[in-house]
């Protein structure tokens, strides 16, 4: 994809083929649903959610899946739950051969928010 610009979220997910396509629409959607005043645009060439205009999440399509970034770490409930998707210390890898676990997405989204209102109360 280095040889590609997308201008929007919908044009990235359109670059992909119309299996893979719903598969990204509904991290997407995921997201958005976890985080519903979250604002979208195109970094790096990927999807990027944010929120205030701080970047939150990244998502992005490979050959053989889906990829979820930066995942910090959390609590021993949270990281429970992202283990079996952890491919490096703050990726998390969604197999495109597998069910695409809302529920993991939605509470990455959900802990990306809780860290930021962190951070704002302790600047």
């Amino acid at each position: 994809m280095e040889d590609r610009h997308f201008e929007t979220v919908d044009g990235y997910i359109d670059f992909f083929p119309v299996d893979v396509k719903t598969i990204l629409r509904k991290v997407r959607w995921t997201i958005r649903n976890a985080v519903p005043i979250a604002g979208e645009t195109i970094t790096n060439q990927i999807p990027t959610i944010t929120l205030g205009g701080t970047a939150l999440l990244y998502f992005a399509g490979w050959k053989h899946h889906i990829s979820l970034y930066p995942v910090p770490r959390g609590d021993e409930a949270f990281e429970q739950q992202v283990e079996p998707y952890r491919s490096a210390k703050s990726t998390l890898k969604f197999p495109l051969s597998q069910p695409i676990p809302d529920d993991v997405i939605e509470q990455v989204a959900k802990h990306h928010v809780e860290r930021l209102q962190d951070s704002k109360r302790t600047s």
